[in-house]
């Protein structure tokens, strides 16, 4: 592993900025890393290494010249397939949708290349990005590089996989259950789910879609350190002039309110596995021991978010998933499974007052959630209660299907209720990487950060790492 390729996105920012390494060498270890792991892990799907180079090339001339360099100078990204970049198609894992080549870049994929990131590669994910692993017809299979038996997460897992192995210093995904910090838990990195509405739309062209997609995702940045996840919200945050329900909002440098944490390493009572406790507590530790004030507390109706969030996201989406015909061409055998499973075991909102009474108590359950925040400025709990399964467990059945979302769900409530949420690793069980989501208020990413911070200040990095068997 090249050294340059060990670099987080800051340290590799400053050393182009001040003239210690060209970005083109940056950009050619990172393409030589790519063509060294990326066949043992399948996680980027198209090298840009010409778009690369050519970017590197003209930063590195820019910076000759006297030019000021970016806050992202020659930092190598990648870019997962839903979101918009006019040098390759945006299938979402589609392979019908291989010709899909976008008029214009998504805007905060433009304000990070204004920045001076250079994407080097694209991230694999599931077709339509809805499954929590990542795999489709068109690429295939995105490999845990820690666990080859176990999945890597979804939807965002190939950018996951790519950052964790070195391939690139970061990565751009989108979450609507999970789907950064999911696949941010199984490699050991960190991931950032801002508020709803802090970043644009993954695409300059919008069209009708399901009301939950609007309200529950959002794109976001992964990373190998929370100061990394900063600096790039810092950048790729604030509304554009298409998407009508972003917002720009300041993003503070740091945090000096109340710092209290409320634990919860068994959300609602459902039951949590011995190592995800134990992350908790540690994690709990490492703040207690920064002097932030923890305690004992659980959140309001985690139960009842969790399920609204199923029964809306499988109502609006069931019937289209489902219906042959509705889209171009056919989804994955995968994603079809999983989602008729999925839907076998939700109470769907099947009548107009039951879907307008679910939408309704959101703002309810919200309420609760802004006054708890009042008194526990960071919730601190687990990604997912139980360890990555193994590959193909999710489509057993409905119970498996039913199983994964009860051990996601303050995972989900996050996303059910548009807060921001980071997720740290806290070290390895059974070799495998294990870690925690601290949630804050909305609009109070800096607040979730600096938690972050601390944790991962006393538990330390786990990555980059080499494809394990």
């Amino acid at each position: 592993m090249s050294s340059y390729t060990e670099l987080s996105a800051t340290e590799i920012a400053e050393a182009i900025r001040t003239g210690v390494v060209s970005a083109l060498a940056v950009t050619e270890a990172h393409l030589a890393r790519i063509a060294e792991v990326n066949p043992a892990v399948n996680a980027a799907t198209v090298v840009l290494a010409d778009r690369a180079r050519e970017a590197a090339a003209a930063q590195d001339a820019r910076i000759a010249a006297g030019e000021q360099a970016g806050p992202l100078a020659g930092v190598p990204i990648s870019v997962k397939e839903n979101i918009d970049l006019t040098w390759s198609a945006t299938t979402s894992g589609l392979p019908w949708a291989t010709e899909h080549l976008p008029p214009a870049h998504a805007s905060f994929v433009t304000k990070l290349l204004d920045a001076g990131a250079i994407p080097v590669a694209r991230g694999n994910m599931p077709d339509i990005g809805l499954r929590w692993d990542t795999d489709n017809d068109l690429y295939g299979r995105t490999f845990n590089p820690w666990d080859r038996g176990r999945v890597p997460g979804g939807s965002s897992g190939g950018d996951a996989v790519i950052v964790a192995t070195g391939m690139a210093a970061a990565g751009l995904g989108n979450d609507y259950g999970g789907s950064l910090r999911l696949p941010a838990h199984a490699a050991g990195i960190v991931a950032l789910r801002p508020s709803a509405g802090r970043v644009p739309a993954p695409t300059r062209q919008i069209t009708p879609v399901d009301l939950s997609l609007q309200a529950f995702a959002v794109n976001g940045p992964l990373a190998r350190t929370v100061a990394d996840l900063d600096l790039l919200f810092g950048v790729m945050h604030g509304a554009d002039d298409v998407d009508p329900w972003s917002v720009t909002v300041p993003h503070p440098s740091s945090y000096d309110g109340p710092r209290r944490v409320a634990v919860t390493a068994d959300p609602a009572g459902w039951g949590v596995e011995p190592q995800v406790a134990a992350a908790v507590r540690a994690a709990a530790d490492a703040l207690a021991a920064a002097g932030w004030q923890v305690e004992e507390a659980e959140p309001p109706q985690v139960d009842r978010c969790a399920t609204l969030w199923r029964q809306i996201s499988a109502s609006e989406m069931g019937p289209g998933l489902l219906t042959p015909g509705v889209f171009p061409g056919p989804l994955s055998a995968g994603t079809v499974k999983y989602f008729a499973d999925n839907v076998a075991g939700v109470e769907l909102l099947d009548t107009a007052p039951a879907y307008a009474a679910a939408w309704a108590e959101r703002h309810a359950l919200a309420a609760l959630w802004r006054q708890f925040h009042t008194r526990y400025p960071v919730v601190l709990g687990p990604v997912t209660t139980a360890a990555m399964p193994a590959i193909g467990w999710d489509l057993t059945g409905p119970e498996a299907t039913t199983e994964q979302w009860r051990q996601h769900r303050l995972l989900v409530t996050a996303n059910f209720l548009g807060l921001p949420a980071v997720a740290v690793p806290t070290g390895l069980a059974d070799g495998r990487p294990q870690g925690v989501q601290v949630i804050s208020r909305l609009h109070g990413e800096h607040i979730a950060l600096a938690a972050a911070r601390d944790i991962e200040a006393a538990r330390g990095a786990l990555t980059p790492i080499d494809p394990r068997p």
